[in-house]
């Protein structure tokens, strides 16, 4: 496991600090956190799974955080990249969310098996504000890579929130839709199951497609 990012997950007791301790120890090891999450943080128990670039092999590390008078269980567990991989997030009316997932879906079955590791997330929305919040929210979601706008019109605050996640780095497809949504988006697809395929398509290395490549912007 040397120089390869690792998944652990210690149990600890709860309270103050509890994380501040748990990093401590991870940085005397030289250890890069690429992740963290809290996955329980009660009065008597917390949960907390990082994933971690080690110099070096991880029983060491695993060893000192079980030292550590809080810790009760420390182990490795396969990392949410490793299993999960990247993950494409489908949002907007729930018909049009249907359709776009029967894209995704299937288009990442096809490079799974040949290695890959996609998954597909969706979330039927509707009104200005709850779009606009979750497509910003979007860029804080682990290993996601791509957002497909999914509806019949998107506008205003939305396209402002599409512009602000495409400078983060995250590729965002819109259906041809009413509204400035699309404007804004780096891919315009009128059909929605083409669209998830095409989703897929642009964030699995074993697709020979670009986005910079493409001639037209709206298909």
């Amino acid at each position: 496991m040397e120089n390869e990012t690792i998944g652990i997950v210690v149990h600890a007791s709860g309270g103050t600090g509890v994380l501040h301790q748990l990093t401590g120890v991870i940085a005397r090891h030289q250890g890069d956190i690429a992740s963290v999450e809290i996955l329980d943080n009660r009065p008597d128990r917390a949960r907390t799974y990082f994933e971690v670039l080690l110099p070096g092999g991880p029983q060491d590390l695993l060893e000192d955080l079980r030292a550590l008078p809080i810790v009760r269980h420390a182990e490795i567990v396969k990392t949410l990249q490793a299993i999960y991989g990247k993950r494409i997030i489908i949002m907007g009316g729930g018909a049009q969310v249907g359709q776009v997932a029967i894209g995704a879906v299937s288009e990442a079955d096809r490079h799974n098996i040949r290695g890959e590791h996609i998954s597909v997330d969706t979330i039927p929305l509707v009104g200005e504000q709850k779009l606009a919040d979750a497509v910003r929210a979007v860029a804080r979601l682990p290993r996601a890579k791509a957002l497909v706008l999914a509806g019949s019109l998107m506008g205003g605050d939305i396209e402002i929130a599409v512009r602000e996640v495409r400078q983060q780095g995250l590729v965002v497809i819109s259906l041809n839709m009413a509204g400035s949504g699309p404007e804004a988006a780096d891919l315009v697809v009128t059909d929605p199951v083409q669209a998830g395929v095409m989703a897929v398509m642009i964030v699995a290395d074993t697709a020979k497609f670009t986005l910079e490549r493409l001639k037209r912007r709206v298909f």
